[in-house]
């Protein structure tokens, strides 16, 4: 049996009391890469903004692992996010630290104590995205694509069962986005982690074929077909 990580019935998502996406339903099951795709305004960040809870779900029924969106509030919101990784297209990596540091700020700020217990998993993520021996590297020393190999490393420190990542290639060249495109496959497929890409570049979609859901005229269509 499948375990769906994301399931949303009948959701009708809302910025302030402007209908964005009716009647949305999509099911995302564990280890599954999903592509979600749309024009400017078309209500994709406002989707990826109702699965992290930064957008409250008032219509419909909602889960997003393990969490109900209708039950959310400000008290569970942090822990819905814990459980979750982001990958964002600017980094948004803390210059003024290494890498190592980079992380250890994210454990502490979600409750990580033990020095020894931190150190292992910043090791551990650190290997899985191919840095082992970068992480006492500033930033700035960096390639575009080692940065956005610790944003994926940062997403992977509390074991999330889902990524949403926004653009991740948006950023780069093309080789190296192959490279960072690899990665995401092989977290998925390897660690079971459920991803959700909302991207702009086809060429990307056409060199890695997954499913794909499109936002569009206030619909959300699944499986769509990726013309543009």
């Amino acid at each position: 049996m499948s375990q769906a990580i994301v399931e949303l019935k009948n959701v009708n998502i809302y910025q302030s009391s402007n209908l964005i996406l009716s009647e949305v339903n999509i099911s995302i099951n564990k280890g599954e890469f999903v592509y979600l795709v749309g024009k400017t305004g078309t209500g994709k960040s406002s989707l990826l903004k109702t699965l992290y809870g930064d957008l409250t779900l008032t219509e419909g029924e909602g889960s997003v692992v393990g969490y109900n969106l209708r039950e959310l509030d400000w008290k569970k919101v942090p822990f819905l996010r814990r459980s979750l990784g982001v990958v964002f297209q600017d980094f948004q990596l803390l210059t003024d630290r290494n890498v190592n540091e980079n992380l250890k700020f994210v454990l502490k700020a979600t409750g990580w104590k033990d020095e020894n217990l931190m150190n292992e998993k910043i090791a551990d993520v650190l290997n899985k995205v191919g840095l082992k021996t970068k992480g006492f590297k500033m930033p700035f020393e960096m390639s575009g694509g080692e940065q956005q190999r610790v944003d994926i490393a940062r997403a992977l420190l509390n074991s999330p069962r889902l990524i949403l990542a926004d653009e991740p290639t948006g950023n780069l060249d093309p080789q190296t986005s192959d490279e960072i495109m690899q990665l995401l496959f092989h977290i998925s497929k390897d660690y079971g982690t459920a991803i959700v890409m909302a991207t702009h570049d086809y060429m990307v979609i056409n060199k890695f074929p997954s499913r794909t859901i499109k936002t569009e005229m206030g619909k959300v269509f699944d499986n769509a077909s990726i013309t543009q």
